[in-house]
């Protein structure tokens, strides 16, 4: 793989000593990647050739630091070739540890966990759902704590992760972070694909996940019967907002839709069936699975009523649906004006 490598040299004007000296940093850039290093060098203001990248002058002040630089410059060269012969990837960071002597073949959890993250980021709205990149990334964030609040530190060699450390881990989320055991379980299975991709790139020779058991708790979730759902459908409401959540999750309640396969609707998604009835044809956003389902006269008025509604109009989208957050806090509050007590 081809990589773009540049090289600066250049002066910190806002870390100017006593005597008014600049000290001199080299920024590496990689694929627009950057990673900076001071060189332990000073140099006064007036002599630094911001455009050249050099001290100027012939003086032998001079003529020693700009030497120092172009060996800095041939073994950024040299460290790039070596990095290529040895096939591993060639990064900013990579070549300013070896420029500093940092053993990089230390692999680090945080880093590793970033990385994923970050390519999952890339992938949101194509192979993932935002919700999935929020957990990863709140793991993550539980993880940098459980590693402060463990052994007060910022980050661990994955060759130090064992079974105790994922037991710890679970303990912390349950104690300290009072997850409930499905949360926790969740958080714990985010963490174990980090694991995984450790293992598979053989970083990690044992898998801590061995032996290690806890499982999801079935959670019994209540529904609406038919007296309650007559009660949603019939009730009146004055403010437009409240009633258009009601129609929303009523329209929920007719077809079968998770919110975001509801949010998701067009008017490309309805068509005939072989019944030569109205039918949604979509897939569902979770399973990435096939989903006909029979319009309902009950779902079909819900759409029939938005049809001309300005969100619809300019979206494309079959029904004005705000975000799940404040769906969810106008169903608690419409449940409470409909007298139902369930979540």
């Amino acid at each position: 793989m081809i990589t773009k490598l540049s090289i600066l040299f250049y002066v910190k004007r806002t870390k100017a000593n006593a005597s008014g000296k600049l000290p001199v940093y080299l920024r590496i850039t990689v694929d627009g990647s950057r990673s900076e290093l001071s060189l332990k060098r000073e140099v006064d203001a007036t002599r630094w050739s911001s455009e050249q990248n050099k001290m100027k002058g012939n003086s032998e002040e001079s003529r020693k630091l700009n030497t120092y630089l172009d060996i800095m410059r041939l073994r950024v060269y040299e460290i790039q070739k070596d990095l290529i012969h040895d096939g591993q990837a060639v990064t900013s960071e990579a070549i300013k540890n070896k420029l500093l002597g940092i053993d990089d073949s230390k692999r680090m959890l945080i880093p590793i966990f970033k990385d994923h993250n970050d390519r999952m980021e890339t992938l949101v709205g194509k192979e993932y759902a935002k919700g999935t990149l929020t957990r990863y990334k709140t793991c993550l964030s539980h993880t940098k704590e459980f590693l402060k609040w463990k052994f007060n530190v910022s980050d661990i060699e994955i060759t130090e992760i064992d079974h105790a450390f994922i037991s710890d881990f679970e303990f912390f989320l349950r104690t300290e972070k009072s997850c409930a055991n499905n949360s926790a379980v969740k958080y714990i299975k985010n963490f174990g694909k980090i694991i995984r991709i450790c293992l598979a790139n053989k970083w990690l020779t044992c898998d801590p996940f061995l032996c290690y058991d806890s499982k999801f708790v079935e959670v019994q979730r209540q529904f609406l019967d038919d007296a309650e759902l007559f009660a949603l459908a019939n009730k009146e409401f004055t403010i437009d907002r409240i009633e258009q959540v009601r129609d929303i999750f009523l329209f929920s309640c007719y077809t079968g839709l998770a919110y975001i396969d509801t949010k998701q609707l067009t008017k490309q998604n309805i068509s005939f069936g072989l019944d030569g009835n109205k039918w949604i044809f979509t897939k569902r956003q979770k399973t990435k699975t096939a989903s006909n389902i029979p319009l309902l006269p009950q779902a079909m008025r819900i759409i029939e009523k938005y049809r001309d509604n300005q969100y619809c109009s300019v979206s494309g989208k079959l029904l004005p649906i705000l975000t799940n957050q404040k769906m969810n806090a106008y169903l608690k509050e419409i449940a409470d004006l409909c007298q139902i007590d369930k979540n």
